[in-house]
């Protein structure tokens, strides 16, 4: 069975999967989580682009050499770069909340900010713990913060996604695309025209909008977001049973 790699959010970990590694092993799909580097068991290592997709490109490679990628937010981002620089990897692609291009004018206004929550005293811990209390239920705060929090990540990870152009990535291949956005995302601006992108190259695009969802859209509504992995998983895996052996 094709085999599942998720990668998880700026600041965050593999931890934030926890439940869909859950869902994902008990219908008897391969799944993996790696912590991307300036994250979870990687805390210490600067955060970069290039880091990022070699992660990914070890972790499908370790799974057998293709996979399905699912990621959420940075994750997604970092996904969108993987699958176009290794389109022999990535069977599939499931980007959430990552429908506004990296390069908007409004992120040279959020690079200045994270640059000056990391000299606070306490990098914005009380601040990210504040957020995190306030938009999540108990469960889904938990599994977020169990890997611990990259707080200092933050504007590495805001300059280094700023090289990636999401449409002409999402148009450099054809394997299926499902975007999958919160109703209340504010990443949602620009899913229509990532989605005609991604159609452009060729590919099966969809998009999934999950009622009453915010960002963090895996947390939020776990059961809904678990569901649209496991479709396209679905999808994705049927597709690969019906690929042609190497050499035939």
């Amino acid at each position: 069975m094709l085999p599942v790699v998720l990668l998880h959010g700026s600041r965050t970990s593999r931890t934030m999967w926890r439940r869909q590694v859950g869902v994902l092993r008990e219908a008897g799909v391969p799944t993996t989580a790696p912590d991307l580097p300036g994250h979870g068991a990687r805390r210490g290592e600067r955060f970069s682009l290039d880091g990022a997709v070699s992660t990914v490109h070890d972790a499908v490679a370790q799974a057998g050499g293709r996979a399905l990628v699912v990621g959420l937010s940075l994750g997604g981002y970092v996904a969108i770069e993987h699958r176009a620089r290794s389109p022999e990897q990535c069977a599939g692609l499931v980007a959430a909340s990552c429908c506004t291009s990296p390069d908007v004018p409004l992120r040279s206004g959020w690079l200045r900010l994270a640059r000056w929550i990391e000299r606070w005293p306490d990098s914005g811990a009380r601040l990210n713990e504040a957020l995190v209390r306030g938009m999540l239920d108990a469960e889904s705060g938990q599994d977020l913060a169990a890997g611990g929090f990259a707080l200092e990540v933050m504007a590495d990870v805001l300059d280094e996604v700023g090289r990636i152009d999401t449409r002409a990535d999402l148009r450099a291949t054809d394997s299926p695309v499902w975007l999958v956005n919160g109703q209340w995302d504010h990443f949602r601006g620009q899913e229509r025209s990532m989605l005609a992108a991604a159609r452009a190259g060729g590919a099966d695009a969809h998009l999934v909008v999950v009622p009453r969802a915010r960002h963090l859209v895996s947390l939020d509504q776990p059961v809904a977001f678990s569901r649209a992995v496991l479709e396209a998983h679905a999808a994705v895996d049927a597709r690969e049973e019906a690929r042609p052996a190497v050499g035939q």
